[in-house]
């Protein structure tokens, strides 16, 4: 009679699988593992280092590229087990197509998600950190705030400018509608001239981006689980009445 157990060598052999699969996951990825049926409630998502979008970065920076964080989030989407999405954002921006896509698909998820600002959140990574539906910022991390801009090889005509433009305006209209800061205020932010040696623009750091409305409270880890798992909590009673 043949024993159901399996020999320590297909035992190793599953495991040494599952190791690589995990470093797969966290070089490919930034995280240890990829929603799945057996996943917990609450799945984590990292957004770091510099966005890559349309055009491969420097390989010697850190990246998040958008073809991994779309397609995981469709996948988180999909999967019923999963309630609720905490992403920790620690960005210099990047890419702004590619920042923005990702945030206005965070923003129409119908999972809880509350972002945690960690280090910084710059730039495009402005937008990401209040695409949730709560955020929070650790009280030494920063957000800078400036309009766009492009390096490279520019065309000088009116066209640009107005491209320039509207691209401004989209990326203004996605914040004061994920955030509680006005249009006003936004705008003073990004012009502001006092702040930044090489370039117009505000630093926030911590409680002063929740007093401007960017951001919902300071907080660390603990205190966006918690509220990410009230937020669940919620929206399970809502359904059940």
């Amino acid at each position: 009679m043949k024993s159901s157990n399996q020999s320590p060598s297909v035992e190793n052999e599953n495991e040494n699988n599952k190791e690589k699969q995990t470093v797969q996951n966290i070089k490919e990825l930034g995280t240890n593992k990829v929603p799945t049926k057996d996943d917990k409630t609450i799945q984590c998502i990292t957004i770091i280092g510099e966005i890559e979008g349309h055009f491969v970065g420097n390989p010697q920076k850190k990246a998040t590229k958008y073809e991994h964080v779309i397609p995981m989030l469709y996948s988180i989407e999909e999967d019923p087990e999963i309630k609720g999405i905490l992403i920790i954002l620690n960005t210099v921006g990047g890419d702004v197509e590619a920042g923005l896509a990702m945030a206005e698909l965070i923003n129409s998820i119908s999972k809880k998600v509350v972002t945690l600002v960690l280090g910084g959140s710059h730039s495009i990574g402005v937008p990401l950190a209040t695409a949730g539906d709560y955020s929070f910022i650790a009280p030494s991390a920063t957000m800078i705030v400036h309009p766009i801009r492009t390096n490279g090889l520019v065309i000088g005509v009116n066209e640009t400018f107005e491209y320039f433009k509207k691209m401004q305006e989209r990326i203004n209209e996605f914040i004061t509608r994920t955030s509680n800061i006005s249009e006003e205020e936004l705008t003073r932010l990004m012009n502001a001239k006092d702040e930044l040696v090489s370039d117009v623009g505000s630093v926030l750091i911590g409680k002063e981006a929740v007093d401007c409305g960017l951001i919902n409270e300071v907080g660390g880890l603990k205190e966006s689980l918690t509220k990410l798992k009230e937020l669940i909590k919620e929206d399970n009673n809502n359904e059940t009445t």
